[in-house]
């Protein structure tokens, strides 16, 4: 992992689109070696956009290998390029929300897109935040990441064993909570909400603490800028009287916005993932 790493280091100097013609070449052959994480996302793809032709998203599943390789080798740009190259990087539309931020307890909404770790950045060039964060396997690998997640501005981080009280307590301190929603945890504090008319075991965490603290909820979303000129990082307004009463109908709402969002870019959403493991009572698993 020291040798991956120095290899990441030396290969964040180069330019942009080499980089980027790099990481698009080696997901293109790991899309026909890794047999199984193909198979985890043509189904996910088949399950989400029966619309599609077996073409068309086997087209979306090679191009997203492509680009999640690709945001792999450009995760080393953000660990280690200065803040002015950053900054000449990352187009933030229309601005880090900072004074609203600092008026009251502040949840960043930010889906599983492949380069959602530049929202991060684009966050922390501006604010300090907290979020969950899940210790990595390897020890080097996880300092290393943990590392250049917090390079700009100190992070709270914690893990999903200590619970929500860390959490609120950082908020209160005026620390945006930095959350990702949208993977299978399991039944557990979950409930099966569509997801491309699909159940699929949704956390309700991030209505019930925007309703617990009486949080803003942002959502942010990071894409590719065309012709490897960076990225971009869209701040969206905040949602309006959410989450309501009705906790179920708004995390029915969050999916519909993610939903929405994937369309934009569907080869920039995490299909690898297991969206669909945990399967209602009595439904077969899909995988």
């Amino acid at each position: 992992m020291r040798l991956v790493l120095v290899l990441m280091w030396l290969l964040h100097w180069l330019p942009l689109p080499v980089l980027g013609r790099m990481g698009e070449g080696l997901g293109n052959l790991l899309f026909f070696v890794i047999r199984k994480r193909r198979h985890i996302t043509l189904t996910n793809l088949r399950l989400c956009l029966p619309e599609r032709s077996e073409e068309e998203r086997r087209q979306i599943a090679r191009r997203h290998f492509q680009l999640y390789a690709r945001s792999v080798l450009e995760r080393g740009v953000l660990w280690w390029a200065s803040e002015t190259r950053l900054k000449k990087l990352i187009q933030v539309e229309p601005a880090v929300p900072l004074a609203l931020i600092q008026s009251g307890p502040t949840i960043l909404l930010c889906p599983h897109f492949v380069c959602l770790d530049v929202a991060g950045v684009a966050v922390m060039l501006e604010s300090s935040l907290c979020s969950i964060y899940t210790e990595q396997r390897n020890k080097v690998f996880d300092q290393a990441l943990r590392q250049g997640r917090s390079r700009f501005r100190p992070v709270k981080l914690f893990s999903r064993a200590e619970g929500v009280k860390p959490i609120i307590r950082a908020m209160q301190e005026k620390l945006p909570y930095f959350m990702l929603p949208d993977m299978d945890f399991g039944a557990k504090n979950a409930e099966f909400i569509p997801f491309f008319g699909v159940p699929a075991a949704t956390l309700t965490a991030m209505p019930r603490l925007a309703a617990s603290t009486q949080a803003k909820v942002v959502p942010v979303i990071a894409t590719m800028l065309p012709d490897y000129r960076g990225w971009k990082v869209c701040f969206h307004a905040p949602w309006e009287h959410y989450p309501g009463d009705d906790i179920t109908a708004a995390t029915r709402q969050m999916n519909a916005f993610i939903e929405q969002e994937v369309l934009k870019a569907p080869a920039e959403y995490f299909w690898a993932h297991k969206r669909f493991k945990t399967r209602p009572p009595g439904e077969p698993g899909v995988y």
